[in-house]
């Protein structure tokens, strides 16, 4: 398929967007080398919004809170370090990652990486063809509207590589279409060369509603390729 020239600007091509993801992931953190035992004290305050066994929380009208149960600890510590910095905006997360430390971030992304991701549950309520669009958007993507799969850069049964590009399969649906929608209108962008944003602003309501479905309902593999 040959690609308009008019889709991506000059400085912006295709082949130097697409190179700048894969390089982002090549120069992820390394894995977060925290300890465990303190991470799990550290963490106490997270378990209230992200559950005892790190499977996140979703309640109708409330902010959905991500599984964060076998996430890539260098992820996690990035995030941290976005939230206290205010690169990545929250006004609910930004009081507790200013509550901790350096150290103590490594700790509680080391512990939280430890967890096995907790097993997925079939969605309710979603028709058999969203999920079959959800499944063809995550894993071949759409080139007639220049979506990439997010596998590309996701990985294989995407379940993440490194920690610039986090696990999705087994995340919460309700997390997964609050992001997506966060990046298309630009209220998070905090991912390396907009890549995210630029994927997002090409997506239709249905089409995030449908790959949020069809991710959240696979089963998920912890840092290191363990299934939970």
């Amino acid at each position: 398929m040959r690609f308009k020239k008019h889709v991506f600007p000059r400085r912006h091509g295709f082949r130097a967007w697409f190179a700048a993801g894969l390089l982002a992931g090549a120069a992820a953190l390394p894995a977060a080398a925290g300890d465990i035992a303190a991470g799990k004290a550290a963490a106490a305050v997270c378990v209230a919004c992200h559950q005892a066994d790190g499977g996140g929380m979703a309640t109708p009208g409330v902010e959905p809170w991500p599984a964060l149960a076998g996430l890539d600890a260098g992820y996690i510590v990035r995030q941290l370090q976005a939230f206290k910095s205010g690169g990545r905006g929250s006004i609910s997360m930004q009081p507790f990652a200013m509550m901790l430390n350096d150290e103590q971030m490594q700790d509680v992304a080391a512990y939280y990486a430890a967890l096995p991701p907790v097993p997925p549950k079939a969605p309710e309520g979603v028709d058999e063809a969203l999920l079959r669009h959800g499944e063809r958007l995550a894993l071949r993507g759409d080139w007639e509207r220049y979506i990439v799969a997010c596998a590309s850069c996701h990985g294989p049964g995407n379940n993440g590589v490194g920690g610039d590009f986090p696990r999705l399969a087994g995340q919460l649906p309700e997390y997964l279409r609050t992001q997506l929608l966060a990046y298309r209108d630009g209220s998070r962008a905090n991912d390396p060369q907009d890549l995210m944003g630029t994927i997002a602003r090409r997506m239709s309501d249905r089409d995030i509603e449908a790959v949020s479905a069809w991710l959240g309902a696979q089963r998920a593999a912890r840092a290191g390729g363990q299934e939970g």
